[in-house]
């Protein structure tokens, strides 16, 4: 497919560029931000201005020159106001995102990411603000697209295939959609696109597998009885 073949030829453009453990590096920086911004509402009683909030996306403030706003927002970390959560968050896109790297190798995790970060700046730029939540979820979607039967323990408790997992969080992206405001569509509509960019081509032969598969069961049934 052309596609594929445009993507392979972009990843070996970038491959000696392309840094490793990408996602592990940028979850260590947003855990030191969150220690440092932690740490700075302790000592102000919670007044302090955050490092979170410098780096946040803001087509406003780049336009008055803030111009490390562009790319900054990828170090943002979660905000929570429970903190197990917001390390739990960071834990999780250090993990997800090494597994996905050591399955593409560097260079096309690298590409997947570059994609999702212009996807976004763009439709930062259109709206006004986005952040990378949905920029770093749809790490998660390549995760369950590439280990749909891989359990893992949720809440720590209940083993769960990590495909309905998957298709869980398409349906809260969907909801998502429809619920939230223009930032959120936008978002959410970068880390799709950049999703189905690289998977696209896959999913839709996997939803013809089914169907024929699903076909011959239904057509085959009276044989079986």
């Amino acid at each position: 497919m052309k596609l594929n073949l445009w993507l392979y030829k972009c990843e070996n453009r970038i491959k000696r560029f392309a840094i490793e453990r990408l996602m592990p590096a940028i979850s260590v920086v947003m855990l030191m931000l969150f220690v440092v911004d932690v740490f700075l509402s302790m000592q102000t009683d919670g007044e302090a201005m955050s490092l979170n909030n410098l780096l946040m996306f803001s087509r406003d403030a780049i336009f008055k020159g803030q111009v490390w706003r562009i790319i900054s927002f990828i170090f943002v970390y979660p905000m929570s106001t429970n903190i197990f959560f917001t390390l739990i968050a960071i834990y999780f896109y250090f993990w997800v995102g090494t597994a996905v790297e050591n399955y593409w190798g560097k260079a096309r995790f690298n590409l997947y990411y570059l994609f999702g970060i212009i996807g976004t700046i763009i439709a930062g730029l259109i709206v006004g603000y986005v952040d990378n939540t949905y920029l770093n979820l749809s790490i998660f979607l390549a995760f369950s697209a590439m280990f749909p039967e891989e359990r893992v323990l949720l809440f720590f408790i209940i083993p769960v295939k990590v495909k309905w997992i998957g298709i869980f969080e398409g349906v809260l992206l969907l909801l998502m959609f429809i619920l939230g405001n223009w930032a959120t569509k936008a978002a959410i509509i970068a880390a799709i696109a950049n999703f189905l960019l690289f998977f696209g081509y896959d999913l839709i032969n996997r939803l013809k597998f089914a169907y024929k598969d699903w076909k011959w069961r239904r057509d085959n049934r009276n044989n079986y009885r």
